[in-house]
Order: structure tokens, then sequence, then C-alpha cells
């Protein structure tokens, strides 16, 4: 069986992530191979295919969202995620038993003697007329009949149980808005596809396609990381006369499709700059194809991150146009002239070619 060392990992993971090489993929295509970007710093995304994409252009990313060819909605892990419309109506029922665990496991006690299906009705109710509203006022109005819980926690819930989108200004290239809500169904003008009949669960397989053709070659653990789904063992047994099996340096099985790129492990990769929250670190249960161990909590903290020679090196930061870059190794002068490129281009691209001032600071001894 063939083994993988942690490199050859690294540039699988490059590879499908369109990091290895910039992509000439429209925007929409991007979006939909990556299985969509996590999102709850709604300018992040932007960063994210910049450093993907060829041609990336931010006014192409802020049009796919106000003409509804991709949402903000809560999905992967419950967290805020922009996806390509189609992906949200056939994935959401899927999600639904795992984001209601989820906010029960936050909210536990705060929902003592509530019933979340009769929760559920009410909120749909509130929504119904197509409105936006914010978390709060869907919670104000649900607080009438469960006042103990507080508008906050009654509007994240409702958030959760319901199938709903964030709508625009949110989301949009240097908008500052607020996080406003109405139904999916009503925003696409479309139903969300129903659960799958008892025993099936073709969108779990999807899924697991979907999974290792942009993250892969992957663990199961690192599967659930990604989506938070308890289930899809089961898929992925269901996929086994399709998929290859492959171990890593520690003897774990790894699942992947047969024919994806897995290219060499000395294959160079050039510096990117990557966005908060980046599903190419977070998408894995184990982080340690592309960052340190030492460093993994910078991948939960929402620190934007520089990649040298395809792993995490550096923090980033931007502030009145200048990028400014924070080693956390030592840096060749190689690393130092391609980072202070990447950043100079970057900052071009973050003020609208105003600027590309970039700051590399002195490596750490």
């Amino acid at each position: 069986m063939t083994v993988l060392d942690s490199r050859a990992l690294n540039r699988a993971t490059l590879a499908r992530q369109l990091l290895l090489d910039r992509a000439d993929l429209p925007a929409l295509d991007a979006v939909a191979h990556l299985g969509g970007l996590q999102a709850q710093e709604p300018q992040e995304p932007f960063v994210g295919l910049w450093s993907r994409l060829r041609a990336f252009d931010s006014a192409v990313l802020s049009t796919l969202l106000t003409q509804r060819h991709v949402v903000r909605t809560h999905l992967m892990r419950r967290t805020v995620h922009l996806l390509v419309a189609a992906d949200v109506v056939a994935w959401r029922a899927r999600h639904d038993a795992m984001l209601r665990q989820r906010v029960l496991g936050v909210y536990r006690s705060e929902l003592d003697g509530v019933d979340l299906d009769d929760l559920a009705v009410a909120a749909r109710a509130v929504v119904a007329d197509g409105e936006p509203r914010s978390m709060p006022e869907i919670g104000r109005a649900l607080g009438e009949r469960w006042p103990t819980p507080g508008p906050r926690v009654l509007g994240e819930i409702a958030v959760a149980l319901l199938p709903m989108t964030q709508v625009p200004p949110r989301g949009v290239w240097r908008a500052k808005a607020g996080a406003r809500y109405v139904l999916l169904s009503a925003w696409l003008d479309r139903e969300i596809a129903p659960p799958a009949a008892e025993g099936a669960d073709p969108v779990g397989q999807l899924l697991v396609r979907r999974y290792l053709a942009a993250f892969g070659p992957a663990t199961t653990a690192d599967l659930r990381a990604w989506c938070g789904l308890a289930g899809l063992p089961a898929a992925v047994a269901a996929l086994r006369d399709e998929l290859v099996t492959l171990r890593d340096e520690r003897g774990r099985k790894l699942i992947d499709l047969p024919d994806a790129p897995r290219p060499d492990p000395e294959t160079p990769a050039p510096v990117r700059f990557l966005p908060a929250f980046d599903n190419a670190i977070l998408g894995y249960d184990d982080r340690s194809r592309i960052i340190d161990d030492a460093h993994r909590g910078l991948s939960v903290a929402g620190e934007r991150v520089v990649l040298v020679d395809g792993r995490v090196a550096a923090t980033w930061t931007v502030e009145s146009g200048t990028v400014t870059v924070s080693p956390l190794r030592g840096f060749s002068a190689a690393d130092r002239a391609a980072v202070t490129e990447q950043g100079q281009a970057l900052a071009s691209f973050l003020s609208d070619n105003e600027s590309d001032r970039v700051r590399v600071e002195s490596s750490p001894r």
C-alpha cells in the first residue's frame, strides 16, 4: 500500500486547494470546487479566492452574491460558509441533525423546557414575510412565547433550526453591514431538497467525493472535521469500489479518488497568503500536513497566515494600506523576497491599486 509522507500530503492539499498553481477558473466554479469557503468574517473569502485564482475580480464575487448564485449560510460545522446556491439546496437537509445537535450543545441549559420543533414552527412564522431580520430581531419576536432564553439565544437557535441565509450587503466587497437573515427558499425561489429515504445517503456520498476532490487524500476523521457530520462512514463504505486506500507515515488509512492529483513531493510551492479561518487548514482533523502543531492554535484564533514552501510560516495583518508579515520561523533571503513580492501584490489588491506597501518583520530568534 502506498505510503504518503507529510510533504506528499502537503503538495496534494495545495494542488486540490488551488494553492500550488493559481487556477484559470471562474469564481463560481472555484467556490463549488472548494465545497464553499468559510466566511464568518465577511471579507475573507475575497482574499481566499485572490490567492487561488489567476484573474480574480472582487466585483464578480459580489455580483454572484447579489444575484443569488452564491449564498452565505450556516452549514459545515455550524459556521458561516459562502457556498454555491445549488450546493446549499442539495446539502442543507443532510446537515439538519448536526446543526440542531450543535446548537443544543451550546444552549442546552437555556433551552430547558423548550420544544425545538415548536420553536422552529414559530420562527418560520416570524420570517415567513421575507423581511430580512437580525438574530436579535427574530429572538425578540420569539421571546413573547419563550422569555427565558433571551433574544440573542433564541435568534441564534432559530437560524440553526431553519434553512436561512444572510442577505447582501453583508459579504459584498468593502461593504460593512450587519447579518440579516431570510429563508433560503424565499431568497432562492426554490425549496430545499428533502431528506433522502431512510437507509439511503446520496448526499453523504456526494460530500465524500467533493471533499476528497478538494482536500484529499484524507482520513474519515478529517472528513468529519470539515463537515461536522458524524454519519459519513456508511457513505464511505458505500463508495469503497470507487476509492483508493493509502497510508500516512503513522500507518493511518487515507481514502482518495483514484485519479485526483498527488504531485511529486518535491514540486515547488509558491508563497500564498491565506485569509482567516481558511479551510485549507481547518478542513482537517490532523492539520500537520500544512501547519506545525506548535502553531495549530492560530488556525482557530482568526489569524491570517502565510504559506512558505507550502506550510504556515508567518501571520499577516493589513492597516492603512500596508501589509505586515510576522514570521514564525527563520526566512532565507529567497523566502523574504518571495513573501515581499506576494505581499505587495496583496496590498495592491486590498487597496484597489492605491498601495503596494509591505513590511516583513524580523524572524524570531
